[in-house]
């Protein structure tokens, strides 16, 4: 298991109440599962997260399976909504 941290941006941030915070996990499916879990709370958090796209250190997700991407020591978790326009 690899700990990092995961940033939240504009829809994200307000969402999660907060710019960052670490995971703990193997995996992106993983680490968006237990941030859904933390910010239960929150309605709004899974409603954005879910139309989120992510980078993990940098390089872009895309349509991957979010349980096939692993999670480096030491990485970064980009969490970016959509940021023209729109409903979230």
């Amino acid at each position: 298991m690899a700990r990092g941290t995961i940033r939240y941006w504009a829809a994200a941030k307000a969402a999660a109440g907060t710019a960052e915070e670490a995971y703990e996990a193997g995996t992106l499916a993983a680490a968006l599962a237990d941030a859904r879990g933390r910010h239960a709370d929150r309605p709004d958090f899974a409603l954005v997260l879910g139309r989120c796209s992510f980078l993990v250190n940098g390089a872009q997700v895309g349509a991957r399976g979010h349980e096939t991407v692993e999670l480096p020591e030491g990485g970064t978790i980009e969490v970016l909504p959509p940021f023209a326009g729109g409903a979230l």
